[in-house]
């Protein structure tokens, strides 16, 4: 009885954890955006003139502007001036490339990870991302052979293995990007969703 109660109990924890976590990320998002531009706001607009929910409306359209002007190329390059010079400021610059990477992956402009292939190890086979496929980019001791360079994430965990492997040991697959992280993250326990 106990055992049922406690695999039910469990059941409904991991049903309801990502929703409400995912609730209150925007939860989070929206209070912290109408807390930080109301400030503002009640300072620019007449009192009568605010409402509450104005700071995260304000606070999407500058999103929004940003994202429309990083279009511009003078925009751009002054962007990239500024971050040249966090780059070169101790301890911030090591926080700020971390942040930059991680944000970068998620970018719409960035492939991010690419085809995803089955690495051959040993007789078995890991799922992985090829993330470099031309030599140039490649230091110069890597450009001799035919070789990519391959994230191999690691099950229920955010790190990974990034290795450079000659291209006849992988076999593309045929599965979306989602899919084979989701695939992989998991330990194949999705594996039922993926056609």
């Amino acid at each position: 009885m106990f055992k049922y109660l406690s695999k039910t109990l469990l059941t409904g924890f991991i049903t309801l954890l990502p929703i409400v976590l995912t609730i209150y990320l925007l939860y989070w998002f929206g209070t912290a955006s109408e807390e930080l531009m109301s400030y503002a706001l009640r300072h620019i607009l007449h009192e009568s003139i605010y409402f509450p929910g104005l700071g995260i409306l304000v606070g999407i359209m500058v999103i929004f502007l940003v994202g429309l002007m990083m279009n511009a190329y003078l925009v751009r390059k002054l962007f990239s001036l500024g971050e040249q010079v966090l780059y070169h400021l101790p301890l911030i610059k090591s926080i700020y490339r971390a942040f930059r990477d991680f944000f970068d992956f998620f970018s719409p402009k960035k492939e991010g990870l690419g085809q995803v292939v089955a690495v051959t190890f040993n007789g078995m086979e890991l799922v992985g991302f090829v993330t470099q496929e031309d030599p140039q980019r490649l230091p110069p001791s890597f450009r001799e052979r035919d070789c990519v360079l391959v994230y191999l994430p690691m099950s229920y965990m955010v790190g990974g293995y990034t290795l450079l492997i000659p291209r006849n040991d992988l076999r593309p697959l045929q599965m979306s990007r989602d899919e084979a992280m989701r695939f992989v993250l998991t330990a194949g326990i999705t594996g039922k969703n993926i056609d």
